[in-house]
């Protein structure tokens, strides 16, 4: 099933796609952005709730900059001044967060619209397409991505990305789903208990978020989320430097298990629906944002945003990884085959 979403700034015309299962969960996509809108999920009570930040239009989406609910590329996270070095030639992306690049600027796959691939016979499955041109960011090649989205049986919405390239360029894909087990529209997620399985996470230099290229042990510190422990807990502690410069958690912790195949990457329980998301992904690190910056926004079916009123957990590579030498690249070659899964398993507490 899908309608229309309202019609962009260039004249496009958007539309809003229904994944179903025979279980009553609901995911709904927009092909902006290739745009996670909605995730309606049963609660401890057995209502559906629905648990991702997101706008009702098309016109929302533009006006706004948190990236709700949004596919990030060709690159996640932030680049140092904006530069990076490909096969010995610099490239200048745009700065559009302090002097650093942001989810790749403001040309990102968040802004533009994909091609759909939608069947109803198959009720639980699409897939958007974007070919993001040579220069296109300011990044070499023609990178050619699909991501797909199918909402399975068990209540796991899989999300897949598939990209090549002609030219060697960046590659490092993930969504930004901002999530609030306990209803989009229902106050601050400090409640929330959360784990990340990360015995590292990574240090930034200052409140503009570049890590210092050094990861440090949580031991004894607000980034120990090895066991479940509530969001409130340290997200406001006015003695770690690193939780002042960000006015809480955006931080990027290092999976203890090696990349390179699907394992648990976080968890997180609803205090009040009593919802618990697993989230599986093969990336060898995870972003955590405590929604610090998303500010006032009169959002779906009119409720008011704030500050803290969702979190993200972004799988990737390490931000500003391609300027860091004892980290991985995310360099993507001619020839080569991009894929990366994440999969988001949503439950009940028992």
């Amino acid at each position: 099933m899908f309608k229309e979403f309202g019609v962009t700034k260039e004249g496009i015309q958007t539309h809003l796609y229904t994944l179903s299962n025979s279980k009553g969960m609901r995911v709904d996509v927009s092909d902006y952005g290739a745009t996670v809108v909605s995730i309606l999920t049963e609660d401890k009570n057995g209502e559906l709730v629905d648990v991702s930040l997101g706008y009702d239009n098309v016109t929302d989406y533009e006006n706004n900059t948190c990236y709700f609910g949004a596919i990030i590329g060709r690159n996640a996270n932030r680049i140092a001044f904006g530069q990076c070095m490909i096969d010995g030639v610099t490239y200048q992306m745009n700065q559009n967060h302090h002097e650093n690049n942001l989810h790749s600027g403001d040309r990102g796959f968040d802004v533009v619209v994909w091609d759909a691939q939608f069947d109803e016979n198959e009720p639980g499955k699409i897939k958007f397409h974007y070919i993001s041109k040579d220069m296109e960011q300011n990044l070499p090649g023609n990178f050619d991505v699909t991501v797909t989205y199918k909402l399975l049986e068990d209540n796991t919405l899989s999300i897949v990305y598939d990209a090549e390239t002609d030219k060697t360029t960046l590659a490092n894909m993930t969504t930004h789903i901002y999530y609030n087990l306990n209803g989009h529209d229902n106050g601050n997620i400090g409640g929330h208990e959360l784990m990340i399985p990360a015995s590292l996470y990574t240090p930034m230099v200052d409140e503009k978020a570049i890590p210092t290229g050094v990861n440090k042990d949580v031991t004894d510190t607000p980034f120990d989320f090895r066991s479940y422990k509530r969001i409130q807990m340290d997200v406001d502690d006015s003695t770690n430097k690193q939780i002042k410069f960000a006015n809480g958690y955006d931080h990027n912790f290092m999976i203890d298990v090696p990349a390179g195949k699907l394992r648990t990457v976080a968890k997180a329980i609803g205090d009040l629906s009593g919802i618990v998301l697993e989230i599986e992904s093969d990336c060898e690190a995870i972003q955590f944002y405590s929604g610090n910056g998303i500010g006032e926004h009169i959002a779906k079916g009119g409720a008011e945003y704030g500050s803290r009123q969702g979190f993200a957990l972004e799988p990737q590579y390490v931000p500003n990884g391609i300027n860091v030498r004892d980290w991985s690249s995310p360099l993507l070659r001619p020839g080569e085959k991009y894929h990366s899964e994440t999969k988001l398993h949503f439950s009940v507490q028992q």
